[in-house]
C-alpha cells in the first residue's frame, strides 16, 4: 500500500454517521445556484472540458471507435469555435480516454500517432490495495458503485476505506448501473474527501459518472466542487467527469456562445 494514505482506521470509519436530510438541503442549494454570468459561463464550460474522461465501455469496441475517440479528445471543441474565444493555442483537450484495459493499446497508439501525451485510463475491478500495489506510481481510481450500498452512511464508509487503501480518485459508479451520480451522493462523498485532506493532509480526486449529459449539469458539478472543496479541486488533477455524451451539448452551447444560435447536433460531429 502506498505510504500516501494512513493505513486503515477502524475506529473513524465505525463512527461515521451521515444526516440525510441535511445531505439533502444542500443539494437543493447547489443546484438552485446560478452564480455563473452569461459572460463567463463559456469560460466555465471549457473547463468542464477539460474535466472530462472521453469514455467508451461497449462491449463490441473497435480499434476504429477507439480511434474516433481520443481523436475527438485531442480536439474536443470545434477550432473555429475556439478561435473566435481567443482559445485556439491555449491547448484545450479532454482530461483523458478512458476504455476497457483491452483497447488500451490501441487508444495509446492513436494518441502516439497523433503526437497527442494525453493520457489513456481504464476501468479496474479487483481489490483496491492489490490494485494500489500494482499500480505503483500510476494513479489509481477505485469505483464505489454507490446504488448498491443502501444508505449515505454506507457511501460515506466506503469512501473512506476506498482512500485509506491508497485509491488516487473515488467515482460514482462506472455509468452504467441503475444508479449513478446524485448531488446528495457526491456531497457526501467530497465531503469524505475534505475530512480525509484535513487528517492526512493527502488531496483524493472525484469522479461523478453516469446521466450527466448537459452544459448545464457541467455549471452545477464545478459549483458543487468549488463550494465543497475549492478551487483546486477545480481542475483534471483532482475532478473528472465521466460523460463523454456531455461533450456535445456543451460544444453546442459553445457554438450559442459565438454565433447567437444554436447548431443542429448533426452540425458538431464527434469527430
Amino acid at each position: 500500500i502506498s505510504e500516501q494514505n494512513s493505513g486503515f482506521d477502524l475506529e473513524w470509519v465505525s463512527k461515521v454517521r451521515v444526516n440525510t436530510q441535511a445531505v439533502l438541503k444542500r443539494a437543493q442549494q447547489i443546484q438552485g445556484r446560478n452564480k455563473n454570468k452569461k459572460q463567463w459561463q463559456a469560460a466555465w464550460l471549457l473547463r468542464a472540458v477539460t474535466c472530462i474522461d472521453l469514455t467508451t465501455l461497449a462491449g463490441d469496441d473497435t480499434p476504429g471507435n477507439v480511434h474516433r475517440l481520443c481523436m475527438k479528445a485531442t480536439q474536443p471543441v470545434r477550432y473555429d469555435l475556439l478561435k473566435s474565444m481567443d482559445m485556439q493555442d491555449k491547448g484545450v483537450t479532454t482530461a483523458a480516454v478512458c476504455v476497457y484495459p483491452s483497447r488500451v493499446a490501441d487508444a495509446v497508439k492513436s494518441l502516439k500517432a497523433a503526437n497527442s501525451s494525453l493520457p489513456v485510463a481504464s476501468a479496474m475491478y479487483e481489490e483496491v490495495c492489490q490494485f494500489r500495489e500494482a499500480c505503483g506510481e500510476a494513479h489509481m481510481k477505485s469505483i464505489l458503485a454507490i446504488g448498491e450500498l443502501g444508505t449515505y452512511t454506507n457511501v460515506y464508509k466506503a469512501s473512506l476505506v476506498a482512500m485509506m487503501a491508497g485509491s488516487d480518485f473515488i467515482k460514482t459508479s462506472t455509468g452504467k448501473e441503475s444508479v449513478n451520480a446524485t448531488y446528495p451522493v457526491a456531497i457526501v462523498m467530497v465531503r469524505a474527501i475534505r475530512d480525509y485532506f484535513l487528517k492526512t493532509g493527502h488531496k483524493v480526486g472525484f469522479k461523478p459518472a453516469g446521466g450527466i449529459r448537459t452544459a448545464k449539469e457541467s455549471l452545477v458539478w464545478l459549483t458543487l466542487m468549488k463550494e465543497e472543496l475549492g478551487d483546486e479541486w477545480l481542475s483534471p488533477r483532482l475532478f473528472r467527469l465521466g460523460a463523454s455524451s456531455l461533450l456535445a451539448d456543451i460544444e453546442r452551447q459553445i457554438y450559442h456562445h459565438v454565433t447567437g444560435r444554436y447548431a443542429a447536433y448533426h452540425q458538431m460531429p464527434m469527430a
